[in-house]
């Protein structure tokens, strides 16, 4: 008997890029830009992870919502000139290329879901050497954006893996949301944007603190069924 398609899906920021530094310099920069009062910098990170109009709208609770179209162009602004800075710096997590050879050689497909725009996944993507590595990538532009299921169901949809042979891996609530609401098991990483406690409380079916576990537990996972794992 052949081994079925599996397949793992993974968030981008706090997950495989440390991005949080330069987003609550975004969020501060579009605040003053607007002349709006800026979040607490400790507040950004909680909604990181969500599609960018529903971020900062949740950051932003008292602008008019007139203005969010304001607001998120402005911030797309303000990420474009970021980037072009000579000190942007947005580093992967280590052990980022080594994680993606072993789950390929392993048999695994490769695929994103994030709550960045296709412009900033493509982006990251070229300046880390990343490009053509996913077999599918999801964003907010394509689908709704986390928690709602879509972008897990659509990655499942092009690349014919059946839900109980895939598993999603973040670091936010919003990523196991996302996956359980998709019937896919949930990997919480927990040096990103969520607590341990918030991961768990969500529901992940496994939580690791290094890249170099998720072989193992992406194998051990997609080994058994979805309530198997939930037992």
């Amino acid at each position: 008997m052949s081994t079925p398609l599996r397949l793992a899906i993974f968030d981008l920021d706090g997950t495989l890029v440390d991005s949080k530094h330069n987003i609550v310099a975004a969020v501060g920069e579009v605040a003053q830009i607007l002349n709006l009062t800026p979040p607490a910098p400790e507040v950004v990170p909680k909604v990181i992870g969500l599609s960018l109009t529903e971020a900062l709208a949740a950051l932003f609770p008292d602008v008019d919502p007139a203005m969010h179209k304001t607001l998120d162009k402005e911030y797309r602004e303000v990420f474009v000139r970021m980037r072009q800075r000579p000190d942007h710096d947005e580093p992967l997590f280590p052990g980022t290329h080594e994680v993606l050879d072993q789950l390929e050689s392993a048999g695994f497909l490769l695929g994103i879901a994030t709550g960045k725009a296709t412009r900033g996944v493509n982006y990251v993507l070229n300046r880390h050497g990343l490009a053509g590595r996913f077999a599918t990538v999801q964003t907010p532009d394509i689908a709704p954006g986390k928690p709602h299921p879509g972008m897990v169901l659509q990655a499942l949809a092009e690349t014919g893996v059946e839900g109980r042979n895939a598993l999603v891996i973040g670091d936010t609530s919003f990523d196991i949301h996302m996956a359980l609401a998709a019937d896919t098991h949930a990997v919480g990483v927990t040096w990103g944007n969520h607590t341990v406690t918030e991961l768990k409380a969500a529901g992940a079916h496994r939580l690791i603190d290094r890249l170099d576990q998720l072989l193992h537990a992406a194998e051990d996972l997609t080994g058994q069924t979805l309530q198997e794992v939930s037992r």
